[in-house]
């Protein structure tokens, strides 16, 4: 086989995100330490699927046929990896993950044009007594 796949459809949407971010980390317990690195969405097999890495980590964003959330294929540098699914409507961006003992979810709002997410993760350990775990904020450069 030699034809390259064409953008998938569904992805079309994820379009806002691909480029290059500064990322910026804030802890509540100490909002004067600041984490800052970089996020670069690209497009993954010519379109196929989305491709983010996130200074030592990797998401690997893709579409089910049958569904409007996508699904998140996470990998890090401590060699956890883990499934999220994940939702992009209007300038709502959310992931979340319930599993036992570990659930998360984040939540990002896009600014018009686009150019700045401001985002937020929020952890627990029974899926359902929430703890704010970290603040984001993703500036385009690119």
């Amino acid at each position: 086989m030699t034809d390259e796949p064409k953008l998938n459809p569904k992805l079309e949407n994820l379009r806002r995100l691909v480029g290059t971010w500064d990322v910026e980390l804030v802890f509540p317990a100490d909002t004067s330490n600041k984490m800052h690195g970089h996020a670069v969405f690209d497009w993954l097999e010519g379109g196929a699927f989305v491709v983010e890495h996130l200074e030592t980590s990797i998401w690997i964003i893709g579409p089910d046929d049958s569904s409007e959330a996508y699904s998140v294929l996470y990998h890090d540098e401590r060699g956890v990896s883990r499934v999220y699914q994940m939702s992009l409507s209007q300038n709502t961006w959310k992931i979340w993950r319930n599993a036992p003992g570990f659930s998360q979810r984040f939540e990002g709002k896009l600014s018009e044009p686009g150019n700045t997410i401001m985002a937020h993760w929020e952890k627990s350990s029974d899926g359902s007594a929430w703890e704010h775990d970290f603040d984001l904020t993703y500036t385009r450069v690119k």
